[in-house]
């Protein structure tokens, strides 16, 4: 391959799906009713919990408005440009476009993270501290969760998108995936990206797994006290209000590892992109529905609003 500086690069090819037409002209039917579904799922959560007042003083909601929002990011960053190539001849994204993607994508994807851990938070005070639950969740702790879950964030994803901006690429610049990732874009470097690779297996994890390893902590003391309640509806009213976010833990952390923390990471194959495609799109689009559909306050408010609105 010949060295080609990164001031000479214009765009990327995108190589994340099959070269075959008749798979592209099934993929984009496919993938647009995905998006719409996580369109419509989302944008009725955020205007439901902001339209509710119950709802949006509830630490609960007002938390999950903030993830249906960071869903809705994390999929237009992705999806819509996917849709456009597979549309398209050429299968190109532009450098600063690439590098662009790449900031929201690992912005809005750790601000997922950080909003999942602060809601397991929630669920510990709520079933282990429910006599301080007022206190301990305040407005004011709320704003100040949600804020650290966007802040550190940005300023991760600002960090790697600046370190990734200074490699140099191989000609042809071909990525493949259907997005800008870190490890697809490693794969088509020329640059010695020791200093990347370290701090995506030192920060990188730590990042990751922080936000986990609270998830995890706070479960261990949620289970542990629903155990010690005496009656069986007891347990079955704590363990209720807990299932729709293990659920969306369960989904999210389960593909990330799939996409990241396997051994072939760094070269991604079919299996891969079928995995990469349920980290991105199928994960976000089952969110809201387990969420609305397994939830009865959820449920109860959009009567609430529609009959308000319509009757």
């Amino acid at each position: 391959m010949n060295l080609r500086n990164t001031t000479d690069v214009s765009e990327f090819l995108l190589r994340g799906f099959p070269a075959k037409p008749e798979v592209q002209r099934l993929l984009f039917p496919l993938f647009l009713s995905i998006y719409l579904l996580i369109f419509l799922g989302n944008v009725t959560i955020i205007l439901l919990i902001c339209s509710d007042k119950h709802l949006f003083q509830t630490p609960m909601y007002f938390l999950l408005s903030h993830l249906a929002l960071a869903d809705l990011g994390f999929t237009s960053t992705t999806i819509p440009k996917a849709l456009d190539n597979l549309l398209s001849q050429k299968k190109t994204i532009s450098y600063r476009g690439c590098f662009a993607q790449l900031f929201f994508y690992m912005f809005f994807s750790n601000a997922d993270s950080f909003l999942l851990a602060s809601m397991a938070y929630d669920r510990y005070v709520a079933i282990c501290c429910p006599l301080h639950y007022s206190a301990m969740m305040s407005h004011k702790r709320c704003l100040q969760l949600a804020t650290v879950s966007w802040v550190v964030p940005i300023i991760d994803s600002l960090l790697y998108t600046v370190l990734m901006s200074r490699i140099e690429f191989c000609d042809p610049e071909e990525i493949p995936d259907f997005f800008c990732d870190i490890f697809p874009l490693l794969a088509v470097s020329c640059s010695d990206t020791s200093l990347i690779e370290m701090m995506v297996m030192t920060e990188g994890v730590v990042q990751v797994m922080t936000p986990f390893v609270l998830i995890i902590v706070s479960y261990a003391f949620i289970f542990y006290t629903i155990l010690k309640i005496p009656s069986a509806t007891g347990k079955r009213k704590a363990f209720s209000t807990c299932g729709s976010h293990i659920s969306v833990v369960v989904l999210f952390y389960g593909a990330v590892s799939w996409v990241y923390f396997k051994p072939n990471a760094k070269n991604p194959g079919l299996q891969d992109t079928v995995a990469t495609i349920m980290y991105t799109m199928v994960t976000p689009m089952l969110n809201p529905y387990i969420y609305t559909l397994r939830n009865s306050e959820m449920k109860a408010a959009m009567k609430r609003v529609i009959t308000k609105r319509f009757w």
